[in-house]
């Protein structure tokens, strides 16, 4: 027994699992046509359903003080918006002869990108940390992100247009489909909000399966427009490696800052809201930005680095919320055990 609970450790769980095989159904089998149009909206009703069990399980001075971590928020568009392009400029030397001129840019555009919303209030939710702020800075990095990033994409990336007009549909989408449904949870809260604090497992697994129909659905995008034919193993691999490497960097100094001023639940917050760029965003505002023949291979970073944030993150999330199990059992543990332990 003892050996099977060594081994589980190293084992991934269900959760990670299920983020595999998401991408390699979607590698073998994607989704695209008639079909993909209705998945969009089933991946969407169980977004907005995430959102309205989140607002239905809120209490209002739990929102109030999310919305007033001023420090918090901060810090997420300070990583956000200028340590990723930081990031991104310095290692010009370095990448310049390594990737193609339209793949840098690529690499830049993504460095400019507003944060993701669902899933980093869905995996916030998961590593059980601070959710009404994490709704708040989701939610603020995108609205911003609709006029900084084409600003500073303008700044650091030569276009061929500038406009960010086409981004609009982006700010409807986070009303419509993250705000509204938490709105209606809140209203709802008086009659449902007992059933759903006594329900978390339902929670769990509609923030899970959120998680999972997103990567199966964009990973099923990536493979409909080409993501294998179109792009030499090689040149795949290196954006790989170089996505790995900013996540990293990023994922390193959010946990540092959150670690060292924040409580651990603000921690997370600025760990998954500060490290993951938004293709939901991206995507749109490259179509405005840059010319149709160059718009693959810029988008292409995007993609990848998409993929690897959700795994990523994934994993984290899961230590978090075991992290938080090793606490509530150390707090349940008797003194007199503990210090004969």
């Amino acid at each position: 027994m003892k050996r099977l609970a060594w081994l589980k450790r190293f084992l991934p769980d269900r959760f990670v699992v299920a983020l595999i095989g998401a991408i390699i159904l979607a590698s073998l089998v994607p989704v695209s046509g008639t079909a993909a149009v209705v998945y969009g909206h089933v991946t969407t009703a169980a977004i907005a359903l995430l959102f309205f069990l989140h607002g239905a399980k809120l209490s209002r001075e739990a929102i109030y003080a999310g919305a007033t971590n001023w420090r918090l928020h901060l810090c997420v568009l300070a990583a956000t918006f200028l340590l990723f392009p930081l990031i991104g400029l310095a290692s010009r030397p370095l990448l310049l002869d390594w990737l193609t001129p339209e793949l840098f840019a690529g690499l830049l555009f993504l460095c400019v990108l507003p944060s993701t919303v669902q899933s980093s209030i869905a995996f916030t939710s998961v590593a059980r940390g601070n959710i009404p702020a994490a709704v708040c800075s989701a939610s603020l990095s995108n609205l911003l992100g609709v006029f900084i990033t084409p600003l500073l994409a303008g700044l650091l990336i030569s276009t061929q247009s500038a406009a960010g007009g086409g981004s609009l549909n982006a700010v409807v989408d986070i009303l419509l489909h993250i705000l509204l449904p938490f709105v209606l949870g809140q209203i709802a809260r008086r009659w449902i909000g007992s059933w759903v604090a006594a329900h978390p497992k339902l929670v769990k697994f509609v923030d899970q399966g959120s998680i999972v129909l997103v990567v199966y659905g964009a990973f099923s995008a990536s493979v409909v427009e080409g993501l294998w034919q179109q792009t030499p193993p090689s040149a795949l691999l290196l954006v790989a490696v170089v996505s790995s490497v900013l996540l990293a960097l990023v994922l390193g100094v959010t946990f540092a800052i959150g670690r060292r001023f924040f409580e651990r639940a603000d921690e997370i917050v600025l760990v998954f809201c500060g490290s993951k760029k938004s293709l939901a965003s991206g995507i749109p505002i490259a179509q405005v930005l840059f010319a149709g023949g160059a718009l693959g291979s810029v988008v292409l970073p995007l993609m990848v680095f998409h993929q690897i944030q959700l795994i990523v993150c994934a994993v984290i999330a899961r230590r978090y919320a075991l992290g938080w199990d090793r606490l509530d059992a150390a707090d349940a543990t008797p003194a007199g055990a503990q210090s004969r332990s």
